[in-house]
């Protein structure tokens, strides 16, 4: 188990500096003011009606970078300090997350996917630690010279429901990273910002995607983890 923590720990350092670069590149980003004076909100309305989406409403949730589009009831959701802020990381971010709804209109597979496998990985994510553990146990337990291996059913079903978060993860990348590209294009073909404000949009929006990618890297390793001692190529 000594080299789960150790993954476990490289990662959630890792996770913890793509946050903090994140969180920083926001505060700075903050401080430039878009020339056209327009707000979080009033980008996200704006590239919302320039893609033909009338039925999307725009709203203002509590809390930092809880920035989210719900498909469900087709809302872009943006946090305090984005909705109302006039500046590049709020163009940026407003606009992200209108690209969700832009592939949402356009009907975009890999969010379609997404949306699917978010029932059966909300399950996943819930129980996999527990059946893994519980797995381990159980293949230790039954452990016999015939049978070096154990009784590894329980961990496989383990395995398997962390490989469905793994998916997950995995299949947001190529969301995540379309969204950006269509809110840069949109901003920068429209001229909603200048220049200088794009180079600020374009730092952001690469950072947040980074913290999508070292989460789906570090949830593969833990799978090829577990998957190794399912294999009997670890033993504890």
């Amino acid at each position: 188990m000594i080299g789960y923590y150790i993954i476990i720990g490289v990662s959630m350092l890792v996770s913890w500096w793509v946050s903090s670069r994140l969180k920083s590149k926001f505060e700075h980003y903050s401080q430039i003011r878009l020339r056209n004076g327009l707000s979080g909100k009033e980008v996200a309305e704006k590239m919302l009606r320039d893609n033909g989406i009338h039925d999307v409403q725009v709203i203002s949730v509590p809390g930092q970078l809880t920035d989210h589009y719900n498909p469900e009831n087709k809302t872009v959701n943006l946090s305090e300090g984005v909705y109302m802020q006039r500046n590049a990381a709020a163009a940026a971010v407003a606009a992200h997350e209108c690209g969700h709804a832009v592939q949402h209109a356009v009907g975009y597979s890999m969010l379609q996917l997404r949306s699917k496998l978010v029932p059966v990985v909300s399950i996943s994510s819930n129980l996999m630690q527990f059946v893994i553990f519980a797995g381990l146990a159980i293949m230790v337990a039954t452990r016999t010279v015939e049978n070096p291996n154990g009784n590894t059913l329980v961990l496989a079903i383990g395995v398997i429901m962390f490989a469905l978060t793994t998916l997950f993860a995995f299949v947001t990348l190529p969301v995540e990273y379309d969204a950006s590209n269509r809110a840069m294009k949109w901003l920068k073909d429209t001229g909603t910002v200048t220049a200088e404000e794009y180079v600020g949009v374009q730092d952001s929006l690469k950072w947040a995607a980074r913290t999508y990618l070292v989460a789906a890297i570090g949830s593969l390793v833990q799978l090829l983890y577990w998957a190794s001692l399912l294999m009997g190529g670890r033993r504890e």
